[in-house]
């Protein structure tokens, strides 16, 4: 069984567990252009908001959040289609997705945005230090959720690639897979540590090693 589909079924027995905890729509603005066409036939917005829940309730357990109470005040998760370059952005609880990504995209554009959705719903969910967290560090953890998933792009640096923890996207979430292995749930740790501040302390704090010493022997591993 294919990891996005365990992370599905795993996905709606918390939903029902946490039933009124947030609303989830959809809409396509760009319904005449190729992008827009291509997503109606091969998402279509019924799709993208089971989605839209779906990857919630993974991120609720992921981050170790079963209560509302435990997550930032989310009343409703939008996601917008619309005809702009770029691939996804979020802002107000409400995700952008470029219908011109969708156009373009070569493969499964399904699952790509099944997994571009997971990573900008992280977004949605996630503490950032209160705006003092490292961005590399909040793009990577919204990418190691979309790599818990099932979703990793074909595109991804392989683990041990990269020069530096906090690159971001790929390479951080191939690094935090890592500082997880060492301590399951290091990244819901982390996350909670994130909701009133941040430090790369944190790292020491959770695991006795500072980040810069994570960092080489992850790479010597490799």
């Amino acid at each position: 069984m294919k990891l996005h589909v365990v992370a599905r079924v795993f996905s709606l027995v918390a939903l029902a567990a946490t039933a009124g905890a947030a609303t989830f729509d959809a809409a396509n603005t760009a319904p005449g252009t190729p992008g827009g066409q291509r997503f109606d036939q091969a998402v279509g917005v019924d799709h993208a908001k089971q989605v839209l829940a779906d990857a919630s309730a993974f991120i609720w357990s992921a981050f170790n959040q079963p209560s509302p109470a435990d997550r930032r005040p989310v009343d409703a998760v939008a996601l917008v289609v619309e005809d702009v370059g770029g691939v996804a952005f979020t802002s107000n609880d409400t995700i952008h997705l470029s219908a011109q990504h969708v156009a373009g995209y070569s493969g499964d554009v399904r699952a790509e945005v099944a997994g571009v959705l997971y990573h900008e719903t992280t977004h949605v969910w996630q503490w950032n230090g209160r705006g003092q967290a490292n961005g590399g560090l909040v793009e990577g953890i919204a990418d190691f959720v979309r790599l818990k998933a099932g979703y990793a792009s074909w595109r991804w640096v392989q683990p041990g690639q990269g020069d530096r923890w906090d690159h971001g996207y790929d390479v951080t979430a191939r690094f935090l897979d890592y500082c997880d292995s060492l301590k399951p749930g290091f990244v819901a740790e982390l996350n909670a540590k994130m909701k009133d501040g941040y430090t790369d302390d944190f790292f020491a704090q959770i695991l006795g090693k500072d980040v810069q010493q994570l960092w080489l022997e992850y790479k010597a591993r490799y």
